[in-house]
């Protein structure tokens, strides 16, 4: 069963998707992707669980209007839509990821586990990229504030979806055609105002007291690969899984791999119950 609606946080109406029922399974995407990069986890994960995701602000069918907020209020809000504030296993990508460690902190009693992919941690020292990346980066920035979907969405291809010391154009097909798909929405909808977020994970990792799992792709940037280990050594209940031959969205590169991944995870953190 599937069912879409909008949760309401501040004035936002946050674009939710559930499957199934059961335990309860939250999917936080990343920065350069809405909802749909979960899709084939979503729809495996939802035969056993109930699998539930969500557009942040600023993505997707998400609506909202500019206003102060709070990106792990929201998160909350969605849970308790959905469970009326049950624990659930959080499984995050990149910026998405920043967002469940934070809410593991914050409101711990509503976290049981984590899924890690390429996390971003907040107040983190800045990485330092190569030349190229640095370049690239710049570049986004400029295409961005000046509004030039077309390059940005070229840019932010070749940064997380090839990764970029590969190939242009190295993934290809229905994974290429939805990161854009993705980004094209993002990029045209309008400022939301700002997080409120204190930047408080990086230097808390330890207190992170679920099980949790760490997961990079092997051509991500380096930096994201050298936080990714980082997260795993430093939260006490934490293993380390790469994914070979993706960068920084294996969901999409690699979709029943890391399906399988999560799944055994979401097992094993059953068993230990």
């Amino acid at each position: 069963m599937r069912k879409s609606f909008l949760t309401t946080s501040g004035c936002a109406g946050l674009a939710t998707e559930v499957i199934g029922s059961g335990d309860s399974i939250v999917f936080l995407h990343a920065r350069v992707a809405d909802r749909r990069m979960w899709s084939h986890q979503m729809r495996e994960i939802g035969d056993r669980h109930q699998a539930i995701a969500y557009d942040r602000r600023g993505f997707g069918e998400t609506v909202a209007e500019a206003e102060e907020h709070s990106a792990v209020e929201d998160l909350i809000a969605v849970i308790d839509s959905v469970t009326g504030g049950s624990p659930a296993i959080l499984v995050a990508c990149s910026q998405g990821g920043g967002i469940a460690l934070d809410a593991a902190l914050r409101y711990p009693s509503y976290v049981r586990a984590l899924v890690l992919v390429g996390p971003n941690v907040t107040g983190a020292p800045k990485i330092t990229h190569a030349t190229r990346v640095e370049d690239l980066v710049a570049r986004l920035a400029e295409a961005e504030a000046n509004h030039d979907i077309e390059e940005a969405i070229k840019i932010r291809t070749s940064l997380w979806l090839d990764g970029p010391f590969q190939l242009e154009g190295r993934v290809t097909g229905e994974a290429r055609q939805l990161f854009d798909e993705m980004n094209f929405v993002a990029l045209g909808l309008p400022p939301t105002g700002t997080n409120t977020d204190a930047p408080i994970a990086y230097g808390r990792l330890e207190e992170v007291s679920v099980p949790t799992l760490v997961m990079s792709g092997d051509l991500d940037l380096p930096g994201i690969q050298a936080r990714s280990r980082y997260v795993a050594t430093n939260v006490p209940r934490a293993t380390f899984h790469q994914i070979a031959g993706t960068a920084h969205l294996p969901s999409l590169e690699r979709p029943q791999e890391v399906t399988r991944v999560i799944a055994d995870f979401i097992d094993q953190c059953k068993a230990q119950q």
